[in-house]
């Protein structure tokens, strides 16, 4: 259960957050990232695990990052790069080369420690564990796909956006915004828009944009033949995967929402597949798409983040808001249920049909 003093802390915690994809960091190597408003120094022992610790050392407050990993006597070993100091990837001080002998056994060195994080590595992410109670053990398993947990990932890009987490995933799942912000010819216009209706089912920690057939308006889609089907899911903290099925065939886009700072947010956009018919598309041209949109997008809520400083009220409206209501009520159920106590409820109890014009 939570301290006290989450009382007044911004993020959601008790969740698995992105951390980094793991191919950014080969065995040996180490890089460092900002998550939930802590510098984290993400490494990969020299036997190829993946693991996490603060990036600022105990001794002095130096920034880790900018040393080294070596082989010590203990293993894989980061070194500071002022003075020396090394430290295990479970954080514990294994060397401090100004102490001599003597010095070494009278301050127990072994008993110095750099804050280090549970991580977990699958589908080529390494996630790492928030918790209200740093010391408590996670409450929930990783994260799962609704694919190979050895899958590859095909292509990764992110983008920051200047604005708290919440309001970077309710432009996520906003559809109504889609011809406007993402007025395209080659994908979407107003002109094209139509009434549309979707059926939403609940899932642990979230709900699903049930399987369907893609929007006709959409003729990306098209490319995957008529027996796609896609289904849109949104789990906390900011998982959103969006599974393009056709047969035993798929095409899996995760977008994740990480918090960065309070209000710094960074998207994150990982795909996978094994349809062949993504094979003919050059992968050039759909990281240009995916910029074009992540672009967009944040350009959208860097000008709502002005308009927000302002505090002035925002309008929800049916039916194409009410995501983004079930969203902000999965946030505050669990924030309750792991900080009060208060037993978590999914906003959403069976299966709803939304209506709106996109």
């Amino acid at each position: 259960m939570a301290k006290d003093t989450a009382q007044d802390d911004v993020f959601l915690r008790d969740l698995w957050y992105f951390g980094i994809v793991g191919d950014e960091i080969k065995p040996g190597q180490m890089i460092q990232q900002e998550r939930l408003g802590e510098l984290i120094l993400f490494g990969r022992t020299h036997e190829g695990e993946a693991f996490a610790m603060t990036d600022i050392c105990p001794h002095r407050a130096i920034l880790l990052s900018g040393g080294e990993m070596v082989r010590g006597e203990t293993g894989t070993e980061v070194q500071c790069p002022y003075h020396g100091w090394r430290f295990k990837p479970d954080g514990q001080c294994a060397f401090i080369p100004s102490l001599t002998e003597d010095q070494t056994k009278a301050m127990e060195i072994d008993k110095i420690r750099a804050k280090t994080y549970r991580v977990h590595e699958s589908y080529g992410i390494v996630w790492i564990w928030f918790g209200y109670d740093h010391d408590a053990e996670p409450c929930l398993p990783p994260p799962t796909l609704d694919i190979p947990e050895d899958s590859k990932v095909r292509i990764f890009d992110e983008c920051d956006f200047h604005c708290d987490m919440d309001a970077a995933v309710i432009s996520l799942m906003d559809p109504a915004h889609i011809p406007y912000i993402h007025n395209q010819s080659w994908w979407r216009t107003p002109k094209t828009m139509h009434e549309k209706q979707k059926t939403f089912g609940p899932i642990e920690r979230g709900f699903s944009m049930l399987p369907h057939k893609p929007s006709s308006n959409s003729f990306i889609y098209k490319l995957f033949g008529n027996d796609i089907t896609t289904e849109i899911q949104l789990e906390l903290p900011g998982l959103r995967p969006e599974y393009m099925k056709a047969g035993d065939k798929h095409v899996t886009t995760v977008t994740i929402v990480t918090p960065v700072t309070a209000d710094k947010t960074i998207i994150s956009i990982i795909i996978y597949w094994n349809h062949f018919a993504v094979n003919f598309v050059p992968k050039f041209l759909i990281r240009r798409a995916i910029r074009i949109f992540m672009g967009q997008d944040s350009a959208a809520v860097d000008s709502q983040a002005i308009g927000l400083s302002y505090d002035p009220p925002q309008m929800f409206i049916h039916d194409s808001d009410i995501p983004a209501k079930w969203y902000l009520a999965l946030r505050r159920g669990w924030e309750k249920h792991r900080r009060d106590g208060v037993e978590f409820k999914n906003p959403l109890k069976e299966p709803k049909t939304l209506r709106w014009r996109s």
